[in-house]
């Protein structure tokens, strides 16, 4: 059995939507960011960053017991112990890759940069919010061009669709609001009907 802890944030949610598409069989434990329930001894046991999401995996690799965090970390293992989403053509399954680095790094750092300049910096500055929200829509309008001709970020369902959909998902206000990119809405329309994605979003 594989036991999730999480909250509703896209790290969490990807996490989820991972584990739910890949029909593995797992327990939501939600941990309430709101209430620092992330900095209880009990969590710091299993992280002790204090920091979402978490997965434990009673029978990991060879049998054992596999605690394992980062949402990155998490898509790839729910994904390769499936044996799914893993394009086996080297050109997708580098593709995948490409996409799933730059939703790592680039579209969740910046969107993870807009809550906090907007919840808990210690100066909120708006023209430095309107910056990164400027940023972030670049990063997905790049995204946009790429999905032109295309189902999926590597011709097929994969990982990287998996790790991207939950930050499409949490910034669709800021994108509905902005011109164009119907690739990437279309893209977005298409992962929102698929059953595992909107079990792992309702986790």
């Amino acid at each position: 059995m594989i036991d999730l802890y999480m909250w509703g944030t896209a790290n969490g949610l990807r996490a989820a939507v991972a584990l739910a598409e890949a029909g593995l069989e797992h327990r939501v434990h939600k941990v309430d960011l709101t209430k620092g329930e992330q900095k209880k001894p009990e969590f710091l046991k299993l992280n002790p960053l204090g920091a979402i999401p978490v997965m434990v995996d009673s029978s990991g690799p060879g049998g054992k017991p596999l605690t394992l965090c980062q949402s990155g970390a998490i898509v790839i293992y729910a994904c390769e112990k499936a044996g799914k989403f893993i394009p086996t053509d080297g050109v997708r399954r580098a593709m995948a890759a490409q996409w799933f680095l730059a939703t790592a790094s680039d579209i969740a750092g910046t969107s993870a940069t807009i809550f906090h300049s907007e919840t808990s910096a210690p100066e909120k500055v708006p023209a430095n919010v309107e910056f990164f929200k400027n940023r972030l829509l670049n990063y997905f309008r790049n995204v946009d061009r790429h999905l032109a001709g295309r189902q999926y970020l590597a011709d097929e369902l994969s990982f990287a669709d998996l790790m991207l959909y939950p930050n499409y998902a949490l910034r669709k206000p800021l994108l509905e609001a902005a011109a164009g990119m119907d690739n990437l809405k279309r893209w977005g329309a298409m992962m929102a009907a698929r059953p595992g994605v909107q079990k792992g979003m309702s986790a």
